[in-house]
């Protein structure tokens, strides 16, 4: 089986270099009409550059169909532009990969709260701006892929990546939200949480692992995630060739009643409250409430 984009319109964040590039350029290669969006900054988000120009002309020297976009996802009207842009040329956006972001590490004693707020803003403020704008054109065509992308840290947690493990775990909630909404319409929504040797992470890798993990170990992921056969509601790990799924799981838990019910009758059954055996994996928040109605029936 081929996985192939032709007749699909892609916009790619963040794909002036790294992941975003990798992504960009895979899509382009099977046929897809691709929206290289970057703002050209720097790994904080300072200052502009032509690095989607670039990555356009890149895929246009390999034969490809491609067009920049230097808009700020954090500026809704800008992102309405470039979707406006691309269904004016190509007729609709199939596929939206949401990789932009942005890096101000800190411990959270030293972190600025406006260094909090942009992280925030660019990762998951950033990335509903622009699946909103394609929202609408996903749902008339009856037809959308949309990727978000998380982390490790959002999904684990890790020191000093407050700001960004915030933004990160609420991608997720975000993705999973908008798989429930989007399934009637033909939208199927991702997340993808990589592990890659970019401009993002080159100070943080020993140089042996960052020649390993290559964003082009992570791209196949990514492009399987936004294909026509795609999953909906996953959460993958990738990096260096190495795929994996990670799943947000619910306890069977514990009732307590009478002079149990109280903070020392939660921690007399802390244990039994963690119990993971005969955990579930969730589809909806929904599903919490009913595994405690049927508790509440089965007493």
């Amino acid at each position: 089986m081929s996985i192939r984009f032709d007749d699909r319109v892609a916009i790619v964040t963040g794909a002036g270099g790294g992941l975003g590039r990798a992504y960009a350029l895979g899509l382009a290669r099977r046929g897809a009409k691709v929206v290289v969006n970057d703002l050209g900054g720097a790994r904080d988000g300072t200052g502009r550059s032509d690095a989607a120009a670039k990555v356009v002309a890149e895929i246009r020297e390999a034969g490809g169909e491609a067009m920049a976009n230097g808009g700020s996802v954090t500026d809704f009207d800008q992102m309405e532009q470039m979707v406006a842009a691309a269904k004016e040329k190509w007729g609709g956006v199939h596929i939206l990969i949401n990789n932009a972001g942005v890096l101000r590490d800190k411990s959270f004693a030293k972190m600025d709260p406006e260094d909090f707020r942009f992280v925030v803003d660019v990762h998951l403020n950033g990335s509903a701006n622009v699946t909103k704008a394609v929202w609408e054109t996903m749902r008339e065509q009856n037809y959308g892929r949309i990727l978000m992308t998380a982390s490790s840290t959002g999904l684990f947690g890790n020191f000093g990546q407050a700001n960004y493990g915030a933004a990160k775990l609420g991608l997720a909630g975000l993705a999973r939200t908008l798989h429930l909404e989007g399934a009637k319409y033909g939208i199927r929504v991702n997340t993808l949480a990589p592990v890659a040797g970019t401009r993002m992470t080159e100070d943080i890798f020993p140089e042996a692992a960052f020649d390993l993990f290559t964003p082009e170990s992570v791209a196949p992921a990514a492009l399987y995630l936004v294909s026509e056969d795609a999953p909906g509601n996953a959460i993958v790990g990738a990096g260096a060739g190495v795929f994996q799924t990670a799943y947000v799981t619910l306890t069977p838990g514990v009732r307590l009643q009478g002079e149990e019910l109280g903070p020392e009758g939660v921690a007399a059954h802390w244990a039994e409250i963690a119990d993971r055996r005969g955990e579930i994996v969730p589809q909806s928040g929904g599903e919490q409430a009913q595994t405690i109605f049927a508790k509440l029936q089965n007493i």
